[in-house]
Order: structure tokens, then C-alpha cells, then sequence
């Protein structure tokens, strides 16, 4: 998938159990937090280690480096390769077999993010809210950011659903 095509679900090459314990693997810890403040202050080291990312990333997860990943909260299923970029649920588009509405004939990722970390026994992420998308971002390594603790606030840990939402009506 090349970075001018548009997003296209996608279905991860790996398992998401092992998605889970790369995850833990990567988890921030000193040392990460010190190697990503050295990669951080080299320009071309940062751009190297960001290429590195983005191969391994898009080959594994169709990522499509948002700078922001929500790959340990969706099964290890990129929500940007959706078409519609949707970061917290499919569309109301999807089709009874979970068909995407833009791509009929691929799955939906959300689908396939709720298959995957089902199956892994991690349903229960796929209820914390992602924030906005900072565009900003879009290219840049998400594991520099992820060790130097920028990563924190990405999600909620709330549901919202405990607290009926207030509507103004006139």
C-alpha cells in the first residue's frame, strides 16, 4: 500500500496474541525512554528509525503511521486503514457479512479489530474512547512517542456509557 492510496481496510499479517506480546515487549520502561530521547536528538537516526517503523508497521498492520497508534486498544488492527477513518467504531455502513460500505468485498477493520481481540481476550479495549487524530503527527514515529510518554492520554479509559449525555433540545 503506497502512502498516496487512500486507506483501504486491512487485515493484519500477524496473530493479535502475538500483536499483545510485542506490545508488552515495547511497553516504555527506562531504557526505551533513553534510546528514544538519543534517536530523538539525531535527525537522521530519527528518520531511519521512523522508515524502519513504517515498513515493519504497514507490512504487519496495514499501519498507516498517524503519528498516534491505537494498535494495542483495537486488536492490533489499524483503525486508519479505514476508509472513513474512523477511530472509535465502524460506521452504521457496515454490511450484515462485515463487509466495509466504501470496499465492498474487504472486511470491515473494525470487524476484524473486534474478531482479533475477541479472540485474544481483550473485547473489553475496544470500549475505550481514541481521541482526535492530531494530523500533525501524520509520519512520525509513534513509538518515540509512546517511550517519552506523549502516548498517555490517547485514549480514555471511560466508556462514557455509565453517564447519560445531556441533549439541548430547544
Amino acid at each position: 500500500m503506497s502512502a498516496s492510496e487512500g486507506p483501504r481496510p486491512t487485515r493484519p499479517w500477524i496473530a493479535a496474541a502475538t500483536g499483545y506480546r510485542l506490545g508488552r515487549v515495547l511497553a516504555p520502561n527506562r531504557a526505551y525512554r533513553w534510546l528514544a530521547g538519543r534517536i530523538e536528538a539525531r535527525p537522521r537516526l530519527r528518520r531511519w528509525f521512523t522508515a524502519a517503523e513504517r515498513r515493519s508497521k504497514e507490512r504487519l498492520f496495514g499501519c498507516r503511521m498517524c503519528g498516534q497508534c491505537a494498535l494495542p486498544a483495537t486488536g492490533y488492527a489499524c483503525p486508519m486503514s479505514c476508509p472513513k477513518q474512523l477511530r472509535n467504531g465502524p460506521c452504521g455502513g457496515v454490511a450484515p457479512n462485515g463487509d466495509c460500505e466504501v470496499y465492498p468485498g474487504d472486511r470491515c477493520v473494525w470487524v476484524i479489530a473486534y474478531e482479533r481481540a475477541e479472540q485474544a481476550g481483550h473485547a473489553r479495549d475496544l470500549t475505550l474512547l481514541q481521541r482526535p487524530v492530531d494530523h500533525r503527527l501524520a509520519g512520525a514515529s509513534s513509538w518515540l512517542g509512546y517511550w517519552q510518554g506523549r502516548d498517555e492520554h490517547l485514549w480514555t479509559g471511560d466508556d462514557g456509557l455509565d453517564r447519560p449525555v445531556a441533549v439541548h433540545r430547544p
